[in-house]
Order: C-alpha cells, then structure tokens, then sequence
C-alpha cells in the first residue's frame, strides 16, 4: 500500500489536563502516515485521484485548534477518526500528536503518541492489531 505522509504540521491549541493549559495553551506537532492506493494519481497526475493534502492540513487544524480535550490520547484519536471519516479513500492512518513543551518540572523534549486506526470490513474505524 502506497502512503502520503504529512510531517510537523504546527498547531497551537488549549488541550491538557492542568488548568493553565486549557487557559494559556501550547504548541503541538501532528504527523499523519497515511495509507492509500495512489496509483491512478500518479498515472493521471490529477488531484481529482487522491486526497489534497491541503484539504487534510486544513482537517487536522480544526481539531487541534477546535474544543480542548484533556488528553492527547484523544486529540489523536479525533484526528484519526475525522481523516478516515471524511477520506474513504484512506486505508489506515498513523497520527502521531507531539506536545513539544509540557508544563511539567522535568526537562525533556516533549512527549508523543501515536496511534493507529483502520476500517474493518463493517467500516467501523477501528484500532490496527499487530
């Protein structure tokens, strides 16, 4: 399966579980790895065969500047389900949500999940079993 991947899309957003992220807000980082048959794309070289990336950018930061939610365990999940809701093109999708700056007392280089979601044969958006 072919895959269009959307690297370091940058949101700023109010989601988190202590009070001053919901009210001062911060930086996120959304990857998406997408997995989607691009073959008639890159044959008709028309946009018309695949998914505009600008439209799934566009997406993305609705949800994460949208209505906050404490955890990024959920803001990826939204994503997921919003991509694979609105493209049936897409096969699966990795979301990866990054929050480059917790307000924590300790010093690392943020914390990320990820999360991988498809259709099953019902079309219920469900998480990939490995």
């Amino acid at each position: 399966m072919d895959r269009m991947i959307l690297k370091q899309m940058t949101f700023f957003g109010y989601h988190g579980v202590f009070p001053e992220e919901n009210k001062l807000g911060q930086k996120f980082i959304v990857d998406l790895d997408l997995r989607i048959n691009l073959s008639w794309a890159a044959r008709s070289d028309d946009v018309a065969d695949t998914v505009n990336y600008a439209d799934i950018h566009a997406l993305v930061k609705e949800i994460v500047e949208g209505p906050p939610v404490k955890l990024i365990e959920a803001l990826a999940g939204r994503i997921a389900s919003a991509v694979l809701g609105t493209y049936t093109i897409i096969h699966e999708a990795t979301v990866s949500v990054t929050k480059p700056n917790p307000p924590f007392a300790i010093t690392f280089d943020g914390v990320t999940v990820e999360l991988r979601r498809t259709r099953d044969k019902a079309g219920n958006i469900v998480a990939v079993e490995e």
